[in-house]
């Protein structure tokens, strides 16, 4: 979906947010990334709501992103290529519905790519087990509360950035030079 000024929006959960944004954040062509809450049923939920898995939300990351440098199939490669897809509610020690792998696509066109995308991995046995991403339309995206944004570029020395994330984003990062920021 287009935001008016030429800039498309993507929103995925993969887990922790905190995770997926300091993935998302070094991408060449992503203009911003913002973790909140999407898939429940609770208007402007909390974290601890969330949390109590009784709202059904998700949490995701917003993503805003320059097409003309980065398209939806690269977004979709990276969601996948950082996650574990083939996890019901779980990504490593992280447990509960809020972590479910799930593409929240804004359009036809959204769907239909992040079908395909599941399609082409699921044929060529890329995880050895069955893709369980969940695929929802964008019903509305609760930005999360402020200390969450950036959390991993300002907790850098806090013991889930530094024993979960740092690795996450590093072996991403050697893996992708070509996708990353100048």
């Amino acid at each position: 979906m287009s935001n008016g000024e030429g800039m498309k929006t993507a929103v995925f959960g993969g887990g922790c947010f905190w995770c997926t944004e300091a993935v998302f954040q070094d991408l060449r062509g992503v203009r911003s990334v913002l973790p909140g809450y999407s898939g429940g049923t609770v208007p402007s939920p909390t974290y601890q709501q969330v949390c109590s898995e009784t709202t059904g939300h998700a949490e995701v990351i917003e993503v805003q992103y320059e097409p003309k440098e980065v398209d939806y199939n690269d977004l979709l490669s990276v969601f996948f290529a950082t996650h574990d897809p083939t996890t019901v509610d779980r990504q490593g020690n992280d447990v509960g519905s809020q972590y479910r792998s799930v593409i929240f696509y804004q359009d036809e066109e959204q769907r239909k790519e992040a079908e395909q995308a599941i399609e082409k991995l699921e044929t060529e046995g890329t995880f050895g087990a069955p893709i369980v991403t969940q695929l929802e339309p964008l019903d509305v995206f609760y930005e999360a509360e402020g200390y969450h944004r950036n959390y991993f570029r300002n907790n850098p020395g806090q013991a889930y950035c530094s024993v979960i994330i740092a690795p996450k984003v590093a072996k991403f990062r050697q893996k992708n030079m070509d996708k990353l920021r100048g």
